[in-house]
């Protein structure tokens, strides 16, 4: 049941910030190489405030070497594809929606692969990832806007559908095409996801990409409420719908294409986080959007500890969130007293 006070939307958004917190200190913690809570603790002070402490050897740098950055990574992707879904399914009002509508999973996947058979580099890879997406979305907005008398949003989804459709058969066939020991495996491993290679250098690029698609649709949150109008509608009460939708596009792109550059292919966060959201604080997008930022990034880096904690070997988050995600849709779908609105 949703608060009907603005105190009872601070304790719901302190208590995702708070459960984000806590499972920043449990991933600092779990991992193959021990680290105790108190020398964790340490090592942050000692970060953030220069105190001065003695850690065990090489605790220092598991700390600040491997594990922080594949936190804040977590954190990133997580947050923004929980974003760029709410956009989107605020924007198409449609709870179905996901990030990847429009096709910029697959536009991402697709210059992934290319980058893969052309050179083995990371950087480069991730440069064709980030540029496969946005040229996805942003051929899937012109076929659309080229095409005249027929509902706005319908067309975007259907073409972004039949786009994706047709890049995931560029996919396979690249994938017929591949060197069975080098490229294929490199190939099967990033739609896979994962953040096991990440490095300092691809947060500097990410996290201002992310940032920079959030600024607009948190500026504009209220505007963005009216999306969920008919166009008729919002347009009366002074909205420019297509200006709207297109700003709503390409931010929601922006942080969709950095978070899958650098991570691969993970879904569910950006359909299931959204729905949860809502539960919580309703349909109204300045509430839901950041609640779903602080549930995806939490949800992300519950779901990377698990994916390297879990089994000798590191389990494929992308498959996790598969596995947990659908039957706790499942749930949601078959429990919740509050239909889309």
């Amino acid at each position: 049941m949703m608060p009907s006070t603005s105190r009872g939307f601070a304790w719901l958004y302190a208590g995702a910030l708070g459960l984000t917190l806590a499972l920043v200190l449990l991933a600092f913690w779990l991992g193959k190489f021990p680290v105790s809570t108190g020398d964790v603790l340490a090592a942050l002070a000692a970060k953030l405030f220069g105190v001065s402490v003695t850690l065990p050897v090489n605790a220092d740098a598991v700390i600040w070497q491997i594990r922080a950055p594949r936190i804040a990574a977590a954190l990133l992707v997580g947050a923004g594809l929980a974003a760029a879904g709410s956009s989107y399914q605020g924007m198409f009002k449609n709870p179905l929606v996901s990030p990847d509508i429009l096709g910029v999973s697959s536009g991402a996947a697709l210059g992934a692969v290319l980058g893969i058979f052309l050179s083995k580099n990371i950087v480069m890879i991730q440069l064709f990832a980030f540029m496969g997406g946005l040229t996805a979305v942003g051929l899937v907005y012109a076929i659309s806007s080229s095409v005249r008398g027929h509902d706005a949003l319908l067309t975007l989804i259907l073409t972004g559908v039949v786009i994706g459709m047709l890049l995931g058969s560029f996919i396979a066939l690249l994938k017929y095409l591949a060197d069975p020991y080098n490229q294929l495996p490199a190939i099967t491993f990033w739609l896979m996801g994962s953040l096991a290679a990440i490095a300092p250098s691809d947060l500097a690029v990410a996290a201002p990409l992310i940032a920079l698609g959030l600024v607009p649709l948190y500026l504009l949150r209220w505007r963005i409420n009216l999306l969920s109008l008919s166009d008729d509608e919002a347009r009366a009460l002074g909205v420019n719908v297509i200006g709207m939708r297109l700003i709503v596009i390409v931010a929601a792109t922006l942080m969709t294409a950095a978070s899958v550059a650098i991570s691969g292919i993970i879904g569910w966060i950006g359909l299931l986080m959204p729905h949860i959201a809502r539960m919580l604080v309703g349909p109204d997008f300045a509430k839901a959007m950041p609640m779903s930022l602080l549930l995806g990034a939490a949800f992300m880096l519950g779901v990377d500890t698990l994916a390297r904690t879990a089994a000798n070997i590191e389990i494929p988050p992308g498959v996790l969130t598969a596995l947990i995600g659908t039957p706790f849709f499942v749930w949601i779908l078959a429990t919740a007293r509050r239909g889309w609105h």
